[in-house]
């Protein structure tokens, strides 16, 4: 394949990964108790609801174009934690939800791409989807592995903490630049792994 087509297709599965992962958000939250994202539509695998046009396209495309790590992200899923019966430990699941899914999506993928390896769209999607899961995984605002610091902190020294969000994960990207590759090849590795399942 050339170069342009695999450009294609990565960003054909990074719509996919981040539809599938932002639904899971949706479904989940409605399930707890909050309908509030499903109201607004994004409980739905159709990617055009989930896409920023930034974080989705614009941003990957130029890390891609520089030949550095790419990574973005969807519109955040709206949550109103306080229609949750428990707001701390919903609003975690709520989050763990989205990797969660990632991960299911890319086993279940996996099996096929064992059964059938022609399939080379499944493995770019598979990598992805693993990915995404990692990194999502962080325990670093705004991901969602930082609403585990939902469940320890105060609700006022978490809300601060979500707030300089963006501005954290920033500086660790700058500080931790290197910690970019082992997550990318803690991701590959995995993703091969589960590609060989069978």
């Amino acid at each position: 394949m050339t170069n342009l087509i695999i450009l294609i297709l990565t960003f054909v599965a990074f719509f996919i990964c981040l539809s599938v992962h932002e639904a899971a958000h949706s479904l989940v939250a409605d399930k707890l108790g909050d309908p509030t994202s499903k109201h607004e539509g994004r409980l739905s695998l159709n990617p055009l609801r989930h896409i920023d046009f930034f974080g989705t396209i614009l941003l990957p495309l130029f890390l891609i174009i520089s030949g550095l790590p790419a990574f973005g992200w969807a519109k955040p899923v709206m949550i109103n934690i306080y229609n949750f019966k428990n707001p701390a430990r919903d609003h975690f699941l709520t989050a763990l939800s989205g990797p969660a899914s990632n991960l299911i999506f890319a086993v279940i993928l996996g099996l096929i791409v064992g059964l059938i390896p022609t399939l080379s769209f499944l493995t770019i999607l598979v990598r992805i989807n693993v990915i995404l899961a990692l990194f999502n995984l962080l325990p670093i605002p705004p991901l969602d592995g930082s609403k585990v610091w939902h469940l320890v902190l105060s609700e006022e020294s978490y809300f601060n903490l979500e707030r300089y969000g963006p501005f954290i994960l920033i500086a660790f990207l700058l500080l931790f630049g290197s910690g970019a590759d082992f997550l990318f090849n803690l991701g590959e590795s995995l993703s091969n792994a589960i590609i060989h399942l069978i």
